[in-house]
């Protein structure tokens, strides 16, 4: 069966770049990657003369926004005929969904590292540095590897204009094709169907769950938005359905009955019965539903009561990867989740930043992922609540301005993206709903503030926006 996915799939994606980019043989010999000039000037740029020629030069779906995303495959299969198809010398996971798909990525990345794999991960956006979002065995690309890819692609940068996306995914793949990983974990950027990760023929697929964001482009209804995610579920290939809902069950039941692909549902496989925090993180205890067994206790170095429905998501992927022939044993799996943080780098969910007063900070930027911080925020213990609050423009403002506590003291911040939302115009938006506070440029500026402010018992976070977080993870942000 396995033999019958990968070529069938394989004789697939042959026939869709013939019929997509109608290449001709010529074509094809001048962008081999063999065949591709040098070129001088690029040899001798830096790693951040590099990364500042890709802002520039390349739309950036982070930076700019809607008008940045290149709907289509074509790009990324040409970049990746180009490079001697790297997406297929490795074996895959393929992670999509709204929210928790960088924590599914993490922890099962830090799993199949304790369980012995040379494991590749691919994330994005990164919070702090390009190179966070490659990595092997939670090792960042080298600055140097990535001015020598760009160097050996810049003619095919140049002619094709690929977003930035794109070329990061193209250099992702090569990455783990020269480092020969026996699998990466692969985290879709936006959507699915469309997205330039979707060129792979993974082992098995994950959808975390669905929420609205994207709706400019994924669609304004949970279904649509289900079936651009619904997307990555390949022929023959097993899915993991991290959530039910109503609107969206059908969707993944029919695609993957289209498809020929065993569809497991996380929440009926697992349940979390109880959780406590811990120094490192949080234990929880679980119970395997379809063997009946005793409760099984794990520790997860992550915060946040959402993580119960990662963890969750998280062992039926291993559940299912085991029953497909990989060996990963129990002890691997306690190992990996517990170590999540120092082998996958994961940042800014719930993360601690300071204490007295405490100082965390959450990437949770849509409906859905705010829904769960303010749940999490007014479970703990504070006197008061200080919120730096920063926004990108292209998001549903008031969906998320509502969710908020009104009893909180506001901070209202810009973050530093072209697409970050002027912090006066975030400022009157939550006004209306209740929300006051002071207005400032920069998110350092909001995060000394508050600090200033608070008293040692208070609580102060910091999010809405990857972006913020990103700003905020700055050393010298809470010194």
């Amino acid at each position: 069966m396995c033999f019958i996915k990968i070529y069938y799939e394989q004789i697939n994606e042959i026939i869709r770049v013939f019929l997509t980019l109608k290449l001709k043989k010529a074509v094809f010999s001048s962008i081999r990657q063999n065949d591709l000039p040098k070129t001088s000037s690029m040899t001798e740029k830096t790693f951040s003369e590099t990364l500042q020629y890709l802002y520039t030069f390349l739309p950036m779906y982070q930076r700019q926004g809607p008008v940045a995303f290149k709907k289509g495959l074509g790009n990324i299969q040409e970049l990746c005929w180009a490079l001697e198809q790297p997406q297929w010398k490795f074996k895959s996971i393929h992670i999509a969904g709204t929210n928790g798909k960088g924590s599914v990525s993490a922890m099962l990345n830090s799993v199949l590292m304790e369980a012995g794999y040379k494991t590749g991960m691919y994330t994005s956006p990164h919070l702090l540095s390009f190179t966070e979002r490659m990595r092997v065995n939670g090792k960042e690309i080298s600055q140097k590897e990535v001015v020598e890819f760009v160097e050996k692609t810049q003619p095919m940068i140049e002619r094709m204009k690929p977003s930035f996306f794109e070329l990061t995914v193209a250099m992702a793949f090569d990455f783990f094709a020269r480092e020969e990983v026996d699998i990466a974990v692969i985290e879709v950027g936006l959507g699915g169907r469309l997205d330039s990760t979707n060129i792979i023929h993974p082992e098995l697929s994950v959808i975390t769950n669905i929420s609205y964001d994207h709706t400019d482009l994924l669609g304004n209804t949970l279904g649509l938005i289900a079936e651009e995610k619904a997307g990555i579920i390949k022929r023959f290939t097993p899915v993991i359905i991290g959530e039910k809902h109503p609107e969206t069950t059908a969707i993944f039941k029919e695609k993957a009955k289209l498809m020929e692909a065993p569809v497991f549902w996380a929440e009926d496989m697992f349940e979390v019965n109880n959780t406590h925090t811990t120094e490192k993180g949080m234990a929880m205890n679980v119970t395997d539903k379809e063997e009946e067994d005793d409760s099984l206790s794990f520790e997860v170095d992550q915060r946040g009561d959402y993580q119960q429905k990662n963890l969750v998501t998280t062992l039926a992927a291993l559940k299912v990867l085991n029953e497909e022939g990989w060996e990963i044993s129990d002890k691997a799996i306690r190992n990996g989740l517990s170590k999540t943080t120092s082998n996958s780098r994961l940042a800014g969910r719930m993360q601690i930043l300071a204490t007295k007063p405490t100082t965390i900070c959450d990437t949770g930027h849509n409906e859905g992922g705010i829904r769960l911080v303010i749940e999490q925020l007014n479970k703990m213990e504070k006197n008061h609540l200080h919120f730096v609050l920063g926004m990108v423009s292209d998001k549903d403002h008031d969906k998320i301005l509502a969710l908020l506590p009104k009893d909180a003291t506001y901070y209202f911040v810009k973050p530093n993206v072209p697409r970050g939302l002027d912090a006066s115009i975030l400022s009157k938006k939550a006004e209306a709903h209740g929300l006051k506070g002071e207005t400032f440029d920069r998110v350092t500026d909001g995060v000394i503030a508050a600090r200033k402010n608070a008293g040692s018992e208070d609580l102060i976070f910091i999010g809405g926006s990857t972006f913020v977080v990103a700003d905020a993870l700055e050393p010298v942000t809470v010194g």
